[in-house]
């Protein structure tokens, strides 16, 4: 017998506002009466922040089907739609929006009724202990689950006493010297590919020179790095993991596993299990490793816990406390924790609960051998398949530079994207958010609420007491890190009262930027270069660089005596302590790297400007309203700094990608990836899908469209959608376009059944928006850059693919000079292909998809269209004619309108 709940449940979509009585009887009301009725009652929704969208107010206070689910079904996804909710449910979708309300009053009695049933509900331990904390506070759902939770028999411990200890292990002996043959790795990818398929020629050969790379190499600095471009549908990941996990099998060592999107993270995690089906090896054998700022601090958490958090903020705590006792890893971010579940609680956020500020103790942390960061961090060290981000792997592949544990095989998928990560990792930043992070890792946190300091003195106290050069180190560290920028020092530069040197440099930075900056840029950031500073920003530079030397000064001597007292090995220095130390020495290396870049910066100032980089002066702003202030420098080749220390330590690196040549020669490829600052030639390959998209795809340039006119680029989308009947992703190269054209639409597709999602505009994430997009094939999605790379919908949820215009490269300080020195307009027109050719990607995942890619630009240069795959149709015709053969479906044989000499060889 379903448990009878005394509330009503609202849905609202564009599309409309329905609301269902207590016993299911479902009518549809207007906005008023729904923020009224919501006002007085409370009322079940599904995602309380979208309602409170839908309706136009600020904040929804209802009971939330998707917390209650997170706290019944803790480390558990469901996609956040009532269709969604009921396949996790194994409950019957609701037929249309308007039966949304009373699915959702079912929704929520299954779930207290898993609840009730407590011998067969696998994630009961537990939840007596979080309901009593969650019923303290005053969460809605408390009394409805106090109807039906009993107390378990025995008492159960709680988060923190139940999580396991990671084990202490040895250091992993050196890599056998092995050499792969075709037929063993051939064997190996007929294994993984399975019995019902066979693998491909082109998977073969290219599975076979990948194999190259973990051959042994020839002479220090002379990696193996073979560049492949494997097309969409060639089986990429399958044919580097076959060579990849057999030699980590044969030599005993690990291969690290690259990639620059977190959707590619969990595809291949996934595709390990082809590896290891047994989920107990697979978790030895396969870690999943990203930065610090992605697992959740146990230290934060239990200050949350406490009574860091307050209000909504402590509801997210408790329901992130009991999602820990059941993660896998601890990941916040893009692991197990449901991505909308931090949405949910907009004002509250889940960062406070990661390590962002490098505040950790280590040792000192009385949850250290329980640490999500440190059980993946020792995982990582005994595992075949390592599977990471680019930016992780270029920052342990520098600490490896500095004496740590050097990266031998790597594999970079997505390796498209290898530059941009290297031109991000690379640079230096001197700006108040980076200084303020700094003076917090030394310091620790300074406000008085904080019980617990943090900083150098926390961390190593017990090298203090032991060892009094030390201790005067750390003095010295953090009185010279008073000096840096402390809170609320953005209000200070408003207001024009900066407090010490550097917070002075900030504001010379600030006031030579608004005098310089373009005024069209007022919107957002405002930047201009750093040639012919003024006077006073050069009289600002010497006492920060004084400041910023008599900070690194203590830090180079901490980390020296720090080296000493791990020789000296002293009685209390055991494993904890060892890491601890060892984990400073990294933070003071990198850090003192940092400090260094900033006074050699600021050193320039007024002089020749350095031809290696290139440095801007910037105020970061959002929506006007400023963020942050600061000097800027990266390198004009990132591929530079990305071979010294990533490529030349390393034995084997593979960099691979759909889209590695961007329809050039390799010479792009190997400039771009490093290889040309090697002594030896890489080895390339090159496999082309086996997808006949000149069959299956149509590229239509929309050529009667007024440029800025956002009236018809909204009708635009508008019909294309409607005549694809959803399915389109549409992609735009400014958010408040996408904007406009999102208020514009929405509400009259959603009438014709058709939902239309946004970013920057939906309060949900990104990952989340795709996942619901994938689930409904009638849905849209309207998105930026980040949708235009990495995602994956095959099928028939995507069918139709929508730019608004050419993605060109935005005009920049930095675009300028590598412009420049990159060919003129020959340099943006590669990046423009780039772009177009990965969100025509987009489009045709599968041998079954089909689809048109509709560019609305009528001044589109015909040199840019090779972008698309050779033998695609390329047509430019009116709107009305896009229209017409959208609504066709299957893309129509080429006719006499292609445009000429688009065909490839």
């Amino acid at each position: 017998m379903p448990l009878a709940l005394p509330y009503p449940a609202l849905h609202a979509t564009h599309g409309g506002i329905w609301i269902a009585s207590p016993n299911g009887d479902v009518r549809g009301i207007g906005r008023g009466e729904a923020t009224a009725r919501a006002a007085e009652t409370p009322m079940i929704v599904l995602n309380a922040a979208v309602t409170a969208a839908r309706l136009g107010i600020a904040e929804f206070s209802g009971l939330d089907l998707l917390e209650l689910f997170a706290f019944v079904h803790p480390a558990r996804f469901a996609v956040p739609t009532p269709a969604g909710l009921a396949r996790a449910l194994d409950l019957t979708p609701p037929v249309d929006d308007a039966r949304a309300p009373a699915f959702l009053i079912e929704a929520a009695q299954t779930l207290l009724g898993r609840m009730a049933e407590r011998d067969d509900w696998a994630e009961a331990y537990g939840a007596w202990n979080s309901h009593q904390s969650l019923a303290r506070l005053r969460w809605p759902w408390s009394p409805a689950i106090g109807q039906v939770l009993r107390e378990p028999a025995r008492p159960e411990r709680g988060t923190f006493a139940r999580l396991p200890e990671w084990d202490e292990a040895g250091s992993r002996p050196p890599p056998l010297n092995v050499q792969l043959g075709e037929t063993e790795t051939l064997d190996r990818l007929a294994m993984l590919v399975g019995e019902r398929a066979e693998p491909r020629e082109g998977q073969k050969h290219y599975a076979t020179v990948n194999a190259r790379t973990f051959d042994p190499r020839a002479g220090e600095g002379r990696p193996n790095l073979v560049l492949a471009e494997a097309g969409t549908g060639i089986g990429k990941t399958l044919g580097y993991l076959a060579p990849a996990s057999l030699w980590a099998e044969r030599a005993g060592g690990a291969v690290w596993i690259s990639t620059y999107t977190k959707a590619l993270q969990r595809q291949l995690d996934q595709e390990t299990r082809r590896l290891f089906p047994d989920p107990a090896i697979r978790r030895e054998k396969v870690v999943v490793r990203k930065g610090r700022e992605n697992y959740l601090c146990l230290l934060n958490l239990e200050d949350a816990l406490q009574g860091g958090f307050q209000n909504r903020a402590a509801i997210l705590a408790q329901l992130v406390s009991r999602w820990a006792m059941y993660s896998r890893d601890g990941d916040m971010v893009g692991g197990d924790l449901p991505g909308w579940l931090p949405t949910l609680f907009r004002r509250a956020g889940s960062t406070a609960l990661t390590d962002r500020r490098g505040e950790c103790v280590y040792a000192g942390c009385p949850h250290y051998r329980k640490c999500f960061i440190e059980r993946a961090a020792r995982a990582s060290e005994g595992a075949d398949i390592v599977i990471a981000n680019h930016a992780l792997v270029m920052i342990l592949a520098q600490r490896g530079a500095d004496g740590g544990h050097p990266l031998g095989r790597i594999v970079f998928d997505e390796g498209h994207h290898l530059f941009d990560a290297a031109d991000s990792t690379f640079a230096a930043a001197l700006t108040g958010q980076e200084t303020i992070e700094l003076r917090r890792w030394i310091i620790g946190p300074e406000a008085k609420s904080r019980g617990r300091r943090r900083g150098l003195s926390a961390r190593l106290s017990d090298v203090a007491s032991y060892d009094e050069d030390g201790a005067l180190a750390i003095e010295a560290a953090s009185a010279a890190a008073t000096q840096l920028p402390a809170d609320g020092w953005l209000g200070r530069l408003g207001e024009n009262l900066p407090l010490g040197p550097v917070e002075r440099l900030l504001a010379a930075v600030r006031a030579s930027v608004y005098a310089r900056a373009s005024a069209q840029d007022a919107g957002y950031g405002l930047e201009t270069d750093a040639g012919e500073p003024d006077p006073q920003l050069i009289d600002a530079a010497q006492p920060a660089i004084e400041a910023l030397e008599s900070l690194m000064r203590p830090m180079a001597r901490l980390k020296q005596r720090l080296a000493a007292v791990m020789e000296d090995g002293p009685d209390w220095l055991d494993g904890q302590a060892r890491a601890r130390i060892e984990g400073a020495i990294a933070g003071l290396t990198q850090r003192g790297q940092l400090v260094a870049a900033w006074i050699a910066m600021l050193a320039r100032l007024g002089g020749p400007l350095d031809p290696d980089f290139v440095d801007w002066l910037a105020v970061d702003r959002i929506e006007g309203r400023e963020i942050d202030i600061g000097l800027h420098r990266h390198w004009l080749d990132p591929s530079r700094p990305l071979a010294e220390t990533v490529l030349k330590p390393a034995h084997g690196v593979l960099v691979t990608s759909a889209t590695l040549r961007d329809g050039e020669d390799w010479s792009g490829a190997e400039a771009r990836s490093g290889a040309v600052h090697l002594d030896q030639l890489p080895r390339h390959v090159a496999v082309p899908s086996p997808f006949d998209y000149a069959a299956h795809a149509e590229v239509l340039v929309v050529t009667d469209l007024k440029r800025g006119d956002v009236a018809q680029l909204g009708q635009a989308y508008q019909r294309l959608i409607t005549a694809a009947g959803g399915g389109t992703l549409g992609l735009f190269t400014a958010i408040s376009r996408l904007r406009a054209v999102h208020a514009r639409i929405a509400d009259r597709l959603a009438r014709d059944g058709l939902p239309l999602y946004a970013q920057h505009v939906d309060p949900i994430d990104t990952g989340t928006l795709v996942d619901i997009f994938r689930d409904d094939p009638h849905a849209s999605l309207l998105g930026t850059d980040a949708l235009r790379d990495g995602v994956d919908v095959p099928g028939d949820s995507l069918r139709l693919v929508v730019m608004e215009g050419i993605p060109w490269p935005r005009p920049t300080v930095l675009h300028a000079a590598r412009k420049a020195a990159g060919g003129g307009s020959v340099h943006d027109d590669r990046i423009v292909r780039a772009r177009m050719r990965q969100a025509f990607g987009r489009l045709i995942r599968s041998a079954q998809d089909r689809g048109h890619f509709v560019l609305l630009g009528a001044a589109t240069p015909s040199r840019l269209l090779d972008a698309f795959p050779g033998g695609v149709p390329v047509l430019r015709v009116t709107l009305d004619e896009a229209v017409a053969r959208v609504s066709r479906g299957a893309p129509v044989a080429p006719s006499t309108d292609v445009l000429p000499g688009l065909t490839q060889s």
